[in-house]
């Protein structure tokens, strides 16, 4: 089985030919936009606030309420949490992050874990909810679920901090399978990518910011 993650399902939906090269390959790199170097620079400000008290530096401090609330929440705190499963014949199983055997891997913002009850947070910095993805949340709520027995029910959320928008979702222990089956069909479809070597390629929007120059349908960014 192929070892998987919500980016890296979402980079096979949007276009086979991409992932191969990024995930297969590994002929091509994805550099960073300044929006996604602001956005890993607020998740290591807000994971030092939570772990260390570490002020927020300045330009994330309209931002900082937020982190504030979640920081007084009661229990058991951790950040950027690497989580890996394995799946086996009968179930689930956890798995170190890079181990052998994992099957799905991924890293938790911040789960706060109080008894049978946690909270569960992935930050955003985009500008609003409105295409948020809740499925990201189905699946990292899974991984808790099999690497805490004792966590029951979550309470699960995006934080966008930006608009401080917050969907919610709520994850009970017994939906388990069906978190992990969210992507059942593009995993399918990955699987027999990998088995038959045809990696086709989807042409979108976005195809003018892909790091696959190569491909054929590619076509550099117009400049404004």
């Amino acid at each position: 089985m192929t070892a998987w993650s919500y980016s890296s399902i979402k980079t096979f939906d949007q276009c086979p030919k991409k992932y191969y090269h990024l995930k297969i390959a590994k002929d091509v790199k994805d550099s960073p936009g300044e929006a996604a170097i602001y956005g890993t620079d607020f998740h290591e400000a807000a994971e030092l606030f939570i772990k260390n008290g570490t002020p927020i530096p300045p330009k994330f401090t309209q931002y900082a309420s937020v982190v504030e609330v979640l920081a007084k929440f009661p229990g058991e705190k951790h950040t950027e949490l690497k989580l890996g499963v394995e799946k086996t014949g009968t179930g689930y199983e956890p798995c170190g992050f890079f181990g052998k055997q994992v099957w799905w891997r991924g890293i938790v913002d911040l789960l706060i874990v109080n008894g049978e009850t946690a909270h569960m947070v992935d930050y955003k910095t985009g500008k609003n909810a409105k295409y948020a993805d809740m499925k990201q949340l189905d699946l990292m709520a899974a991984a808790v679920f099999v690497h805490d027995p004792e966590v029951m029910k979550m309470m699960s959320g995006l934080a966008f901090v930006v608009r401080q928008e917050f969907p919610k979702k709520i994850h009970k222990r017994e939906g388990l399978d069906g978190y992990f089956s969210v992507f059942g069909s593009q995993l399918d479809a990955l699987e027999s990518a990998v088995d038959s070597g045809v990696w086709n390629a989807k042409s979108g929007p976005l195809c003018g910011w892909c790091p696959v120059v190569s491909c054929e349908h590619y076509k550099p960014p117009r400049k404004w």
